[in-house]
């Protein structure tokens, strides 16, 4: 009997490690997409495989096989493989690469090898670099290949960079393009040129300066093809890549002027985001708050600038609030709500059906009379918008076929957006409607009772319905505590003007200063017979 074998629980240290086994697994990888189609991984593959057969290795598994950056050990097959390996032990004893630099090339690699050894008795094998490692000269003679393959990767990364800054200094975006962009070859040069998503993505600035919230833009997006959360809207809505500007970290805080074609002008991007941006006077803002439902549509008086809302926290009452230094404009959202509420009973309808429906075709047939005379002039801006978006799209197509250089294609692209740009204004300010009727009645329904519908509404609703009654929204002044608007729908307008001649009403929107004069002269010019009972 051994003398010690009661001794055997006070024992110290760890037993000696069995000898190894012959199981192994293979990982191979490639550092981009473009060399999946080359035949790398297939070298690496079959390299790996013969290694395996002629050290009388049995292959359990096989992993990579795509594309990950050795840079980070944040790859999945990587991690993968490193979980299958510690999972099975003691079954596997070596992983096989084809060299140590597809294994790992960052700071990690001689401590993840080190772990691989030391606490699994795993070693990892290179078949184009073949070192012994079960001694200290071996081991440190891999440490050394990783060390090299860290400093070759920093000075790789060192000239990459370089180049890329260079890139962005001369206004060419280094990057893959974002959304609504593709990047093409022109003589063989390469090129950032808007596409569908693109011309699509534009319009979501403008439903932004509409009043919009995220919200609606995303279901918009949505119903036109493309899909977006939340969040992702915001981010698009703040890239100034879509305003013709480059930002990169590389760039240290400068902006440079790419050279792509920008989505919207510098002027549209600048007052969407100064509509986003967060005040500077330490408020707490949300961006959807039913107790403020007038911010961004309420314009101060002085400035011009859209008022913000806010809530004094200690109070909890909310105010709106006009964001220019020195402004001074301030008022509490509960009065500045109830003004709205009243204003819209002049353009409300609580007179009976039969009335109403006077009302609507009397309207109708107002506005058919309006516009009989500019149809022939709406059709020919029809045919030109729709000539020009076949320029415009034959231009891409030559351009992407090489069949002109980029200068000619800038020029004439400009140019031509210029042009579109103009006859869309030119459309939407034609006052034509395809679908009239529904129009009408869709604005009757909302006159019945209109202040409680507004009420009652969520907050992106009534932002819709403020914008819809008041394009340009309103400007309040604070001194006077009075307000005025530019514009009011011709719709709803001109409902409350039938309503002010049916009942007689002598005054029009007393809240707005408006009696009605203009409006009724502009009328009785152009010969109406009203249809309402005298």
């Amino acid at each position: 009997m051994n003398d010690f074998a009661a001794f055997t629980p006070f024992a110290k240290g760890q037993k000696a490690k069995t000898a190894k086994g012959s199981n192994c697994v293979i990982y191979s990888r490639v550092s981009t997409p473009d060399q999946m189609n080359n035949l790398s991984l297939e070298t690496q593959q079959k390299a790996c495989r013969e290694y395996a057969v002629k050290n009388n290795y049995s292959v359990l598994q096989e992993f990579g096989s795509t594309h990950e950056s050795a840079k980070t050990d944040e790859r999945k097959e990587f991690k993968r493989m490193l979980a299958f390996v510690k999972k099975s032990q003691p079954k596997v004893s070596f992983v096989i690469v084809y060299s140590l630099d597809r294994f790992s090339r960052n700071e990690h690699a001689i401590l993840l090898t080190s772990e691989l050894r030391g606490k699994y008795n795993v070693e990892v094998v290179s078949v184009t670099q073949p070192m012994d490692t079960s001694n200290a000269a071996g081991q440190m003679q891999q440490r050394l290949v990783c060390v090299f393959n860290q400093f070759e990767n920093e000075l790789r990364r060192g000239k990459v960079v370089a180049g890329m800054t260079e890139m962005l200094l001369r206004g060419d975006w280094p990057m893959r393009p974002p959304l609504g962009y593709d990047s093409v070859n022109l003589n063989g040069r390469r090129a950032i040129v808007v596409n569908e998503k693109g011309r699509i993505l534009r319009n979501a600035f403008f439903w932004k300066l509409e009043g919009w919230s995220y919200e609606s833009i995303k279901h918009r997006l949505a119903a036109s093809g493309i899909s977006l959360c939340h969040q992702r809207v915001a981010a698009i809505l703040r890239n100034p890549f879509y305003a013709g500007v480059l930002s990169h970290g590389l760039l240290e805080g400068q902006l440079i002027k790419g050279n792509h074609e920008p989505l919207v002008p510098k002027e549209i991007f600048l007052r969407v985001n100064g509509l986003l941006q967060q005040n500077t006077h330490g408020f707490s803002v949300q961006e959807e708050n039913d107790h403020i439902p007038l911010k961004r549509f309420l314009i101060c008086g002085k400035c011009g600038k859209p008022l913000r809302g806010y809530i004094v926290q200690k109070k909890q009452i909310h105010y709106y609030k006009c964001c220019t230094r020195g402004c001074g404009t301030n008022r509490s959202a509960r009065h500045l709500n109830q003004w709205f509420a009243e204003l819209l009973e002049s353009f409300t309808l609580n007179h009976g059906r039969e009335l109403i429906q006077l009302i609507r075709q009397q309207a109708i047939a107002t506005f058919n009379q309006f516009t009989k005379t500019y149809d022939d002039a709406y059709q020919l801006l029809c045919d030109r918008y729709t000539d020009i978006k076949k320029k415009i799209a034959r231009l891409e197509e030559r351009f992407i076929e090489e069949e002109i250089n980029a200068d000619l294609y800038n020029r004439y692209s400009q140019k031509f957006a210029d042009e579109r740009t103009e006859i869309e204004r030119q459309l939407s300010a034609s006052g034509r409607v395809s679908n009239l009727e529904e129009c009408v009645q869709l604005a009757v329904d909302f006159a019945v009772n209109l202040p409680k519908r507004w009420l009652l509404a969520d907050y992106a609703t009534r932002q819709r319905l403020q914008f819809l009654i008041f394009p340009e929204g309103i400007h309040y002044d604070r001194e006077t505590d009075k307000c005025r608007t530019g514009r009011i729908n011709f719709v709803f307008l001109y409902l409350a003007y039938l309503q002010q001649i049916a009942i007689k009403k002598e005054s029009g929107v007393p809240a707005l200063q408006l009696d009605y004069a203009a409006f009724a002269l502009s009328v009785a010019r152009r010969g109406i017979e009203p249809l309402l009972p005298e």
